[in-house]
C-alpha cells in the first residue's frame, strides 16, 4: 500500500491508455493475495486491477488484453509469455506504461530470474512512449547501493532510497537443541528409551523430546513453521498430526509448498487468517514472502536457515500490528553412536543458527549482490524467446539484441558465437536460405514447452489425486501398494498413470516420507567465519536455551582441544584428516577443485569428500597437515586462474538450460561464476601460519 496509494492517485488524476502500473512478484500467491486486497481498494476507484499467472482464467487474460487499463500482477514466467507470444499486442497493452513495481527485490536480485526481468523490461521498452519509473520493494535488503544498481540496470535514471528512521528493534528469539535417533531424523514418536527396539505390546508409546518440544510451542496458537526443505516439512507436520491425535487434540495442521495442490496451499492460508482458530502451517520459502497472513503469534524455524536475508524474512512474518517478531530456532543433531570423527561431532547447525543472529543483531549485515559473469543458462533462453517472438533475424540482429541486454554486459561475442554454432549443431536453430536463424525441429519443442518460460529448474513431477481432488505433486512415484507422505499425511499408492503423469491413492493411517530433489543453499563466507568466531570465543548469548548452552559448551570444549584457533588441518589418525575451511559455498567449491586439481598429487591427496561448507575428510601420508597448508598458501600467492581448476572432461551442468550450452561455455561460466579464487587465496593465505 505504500508504494501502491501514491501511484493510484497520480493514474486517477491522469488515466493511462494502456496498462499504467506492471507489478511483477515472485510467486503466484503473493499476487493472489495482492490482487485480493488491491482489488478491494480499488472498486470504488474504478481502476482495473488483473492478475495473471498459470492458475488464473483464461477470460480474466482475454478481457484485458481487450482493454488493457489499470494495474497488471504477474510473475516473470507469465511475462515471458507475453513477450514471446503476443507481440502485435504490445504496444496496445503497453504503449502507456508509467510505472513498473517489483515486488521482494532481494529475491530477483541474485538469481538467474532477477536478470530475466532485467531483460523483459529492456525488451519491452520499443513499445513503451516512454522510460517507466521502476520501484524496488523489499523489508529485506542488506546493502542498499546493490539493489540501486540491478533496479536501474539498463536505464540512465536516478534512483532514490527512502531512509525512514526508526526506533531501535526488539526480538523475541530461542534457540534450542535436540539429539534425535539415526535411524530417523525427525522421529515423532519414540518407543520409551530409543526406537531401536521392537515395542512391546501394550506398551506406551511417547513423544519425542524434539516433536514435543515444536508441539508445545504451536499448541493453541497461530504458528508458521519454517523448514530448509519439503521433506522436513513435511515430516514435522506428520509427527505433529500424530501428537495431537494421541492427545485427543484437533487437527489444525496444514502444508504449504511448491509441491502442494493450489486450494490446499490456499485453505492455508485462510486458516492463518481466521482470527478465531488456532492454526500451524508448515512451510517453505513459499510463505516467506509478504503474503498476509493475519496475526500470526510466533514463528519456528526448524534447523538453521541458510541465510541472513532467508532468516529476517522468516522472522519478519511475526510481530505484526504493535508485537515485537518472536521466532524459535529448533536444530535437532543425529544421536552420536560413539564412533563419529570430529567434525561429525560438532553441532554445525546450532552454529550456523547463532553465526546468522549474531551478524544481524551485532552489524545488521545482510548478504550483498553477487555479480554474475556469465549467465549462459539464461542466454540460451532469451536467445530462443526473442528468435520465438520475431520469427527469424540476422545473426548480426540477433547478437545486438541479446547483447544489448543487461545481463550479458560481460558476454563477448565470441561466447555468442560459439553458443550459436552449438544450437545449429543440435538442431535448436537452422539457417534460413536467406542466411537469417529461425528455431530448429528440436528447438522447437523445447521453447513451445510452458515450462520454457521459467527460468528456473522446476522438476516434472506427477499430480497425486485422491478421487477427483488434487493433492500435489512428486518426482519418483512409488509403485501401487507402497506409501509416501504429501500434505504432511500418508498415501497408499492405487495406480500410477506413466503417460499422464497421476498417482491415485487413497489416504492411510502412520506416517511416511517423501524425497524431493533440490539444491541446497548458497552460503556466504561471513557465516562460516562467524560460526568459527562462535566456536572459538567465550560469549554467552541469552537466547541460548539450556539445551542449547549446554552443546555449545561441549563444542567449545572439543576445539580448545582440537587446536582449531590455530589449526585448519587435523590428523585424525592414520591417514585420514579432516580439513576445517570456515569458507563459503563458492570458496568451499574452490578448495574442493584445488585439492583435486593443484594439490593432490604432490601430497597424495586420496578420496576428498565432506560435508558442504563445514568440513572435508580426505587421505593423506602423515605428517603432511603443515605440507598441505603451505602447498595450499603457496599456490594462492602465486596467483590461481580459475580455468586451471576445471578439468577439459568437467562441464558442470548448475542452471536450467545449461544442457543446451557447449561444455567450454560451462567451464568458463563454473570457473568464474561458481567458483571463488580471489577470496579462496585470501582466505588459503592464512593456513601457512598453521603449526
Amino acid at each position: 500500500e505504500a508504494a501502491f496509494l501514491p501511484i493510484l492517485t497520480l493514474l486517477q488524476e491522469d488515466p493511462p491508455q494502456s496498462v499504467g502500473v506492471l507489478y511483477i512478484g515472485p510467486t503466484k500467491a503473493l499476487i493472489n493475495d495482492q490482487f485480493l486486497r488491491l482489488n478491494d481498494l480499488l472498486v470504488e476507484a474504478q481502476i482495473q486491477v488483473t492478475h495473471w499467472h498459470g492458475d488464473v482464467p483464461q477470460s480474466e487474460k482475454t478481457r484485458l488484453l481487450r482493454q488493457p487499463r489499470g494495474v497488471l500482477q504477474i510473475t516473470p514466467e507469465s511475462m515471458e509469455g507475453l513477450l514471446m507470444n503476443r507481440k502485435p499486442e504490445l504496444t496496445r497493452a503497453f504503449g502507456d506504461l508509467r510505472f513498473v513495481v517489483i515486488d521482494e527485490v532481494h529475491v530477483f536480485m541474485n538469481s538467474d530470474r532477477g536478470r530475466q526481468i532485467l531483460c523483459q523490461l529492456q525488451r519491452l521498452r520499443p513499445y513503451l512512449a516512454q522510460e517507466p519509473r521502476r520501484i524496488g520493494l523489499s523489508a529485506t535488503l542488506g546493502n542498499y547501493d546493490d539493489a540501486e544498481q540491478w533496479l536501474r540496470a539498463g536505464t540512465e535514471r536516478p534512483v532514490i532510497t527512502p531512509h525512514p528512521e526508526g526506533g531501535e528493534q526488539r526480538f523475541r528469539l530461542a534457540v534450542e537443541h535436540f539429539f534425535v535417533p539415526q535411524i530417523d531424523r525427525a522421529a515423532e514418536v519414540l518407543e520409551p528409551k530409543d526406537l531401536r527396539h521392537q515395542p512391546i505390546p501394550g506398551e506406551k508409546r511417547v513423544m519425542s523430546p524434539f516433536i514435543q518440544y515444536i508441539y508445545e510451542n504451536t499448541r493453541g496458537r497461530k504458528a508458521l513453521i519454517f523448514s530448509n526443505s519439503k521433506e522436513e516439512a513435511e515430516s514435522m507436520l506428520s509427527s505433529l498430526r500424530m501428537a495431537a491425535k494421541a492427545q485427543g487434540a484437533p487437527d489444525v495442521y496444514f502444508m504449504h509448498h511448491g509441491s502442494i495442490s493450489a486450494p490446499l496451499r490456499e485453505a492455508a492460508e485462510e486458516a492463518m487468517r481466521d482470527p478465531l482458530l488456532p492454526a500451524v502451517v508448515a512451510a517453505t520459502m513459499t510463505l516467506e514472502l509478504g503474503i498476509d497472513i493475519g496475526r500470526l503469534e510466533r514463528v519456528l524455524q526448524l534447523e538453521a536457515p541458510y541465510s541472513v536475508s532467508s532468516f529476517l524474512q522468516r522472522l519478519g512474518r511475526s510481530g505484526r500490528r504493535g508485537n515485537p517478531p518472536e521466532m524459535i530456532l529448533a536444530c535437532a543433531e543425529e544421536e552420536p553412536l560413539g564412533k563419529e570423527l570430529l567434525p561429525q561431532q560438532l553441532p554445525w547447525s546450532l552454529l550456523q543458527a547463532i553465526a546468522i543472529i549474531q551478524l544481524y543483531l551485532e552489524e545488521h549485515w545482510v548478504e550483498p549482490q553477487r555479480l554474475v559473469r556469465y549467465p549462459f543458462s539464461l542466454l540460451y533462453h532469451q536467445t530462443m524467446s526473442i528468435l520465438a517472438s520475431q520469427g527469424e533475424l540476422t545473426p548480426a540482429d540477433l547478437a545486438k539484441r541479446v547483447l544489448g541486454l543487461p545481463p550479458f554486459r560481460h558476454v563477448t561475442q565470441d561466447d555468442l558465437r560459439e553458443l550459436l554454432r552449438h544450437l545449429l549443431k543440435i538442431d535448436h536453430l537452422q539457417h534460413t536460405e536467406e542466411g537469417g536463424l529461425i528455431i530448429g525441429l528440436a528447438g522447437e519443442a523445447v521453447v513451445r514447452s510452458f515450462r520454457f518460460f521459467a527460468v528456473f529448474q522446476d522438476d516434472d513431477e506427477f499430480s497425486v489425486k485422491e478421487g477427483t481432488e488434487e493433492i500435489g505433486s512428486i518426482a519418483y512415484p512409488p509403485p501401487p501398494g507402497e506409501r509416501f507422505g504429501l500434505a504432511g499425511r500418508p498415501w497408499e499408492v492405487l495406480e500410477v498413470d506413466i503417460k499422464r503423469k497421476f498417482v491415485f491413492v487413497r489416504g492411510v493411517e502412520g506416517k511416511a516420507l517423501t524425497a524431493w530433489p533440490g539444491p541446497y543453499g548458497i552460503m556466504h563466507t561471513r557465516i562460516k567465519q562467524r560460526m568459527r568466531q562462535v566456536l572459538l570465543e567465550e560469549k554467552e548469548y541469552d537466547y541460548l536455551q539450556p539445551h542449547a548452552r549446554k552443546r555449545i559448551a561441549e563444542a567449545r570444549s572439543l576445539a580448545r582441544h582440537a587446536g582449531l584457533e590455530q589449526r585448519w588441518v587435523l590428523h585424525l589418525g592414520g591417514t585420514i584428516f579432516a580439513i576445517f575451511p570456515w569458507m563459503g559455498t563458492r570458496s568451499y567449491r574452490t578448495l574442493n577443485h584445488a585439492l583435486r586439481h593443484l594439490v593432490g598429487t604432490e601430497l597424495g591427496i586420496k578420496g576428498v569428500e565432506g560435508q558442504p561448507s563445514n568440513y572435508f575428510l580426505i587421505k593423506m601420508e602423515k605428517g603432511q597437515a603443515a605440507g598441505l597448508c603451505q602447498a595450499l598458501a603457496a599456490r594462492a600467492l602465486e596467483g590461481i586462474q580459475p580455468e586451471s581448476l576445471v578439468g577439459a572432461n568437467e562441464a558442470p551442468v548448475m542452471q536450467k538450460y545449461d544442457v543446451y550450452v557447449p561444455a567450454s561455455l560451462l567451464r568458463k561460466a563454473y570457473a568464474y561464476d561458481h567458483l571463488d579464487v580471489e577470496e579462496f587465496s585470501q582466505l588459503v593465505s592464512q593456513w601457512k601460519e598453521q603449526r
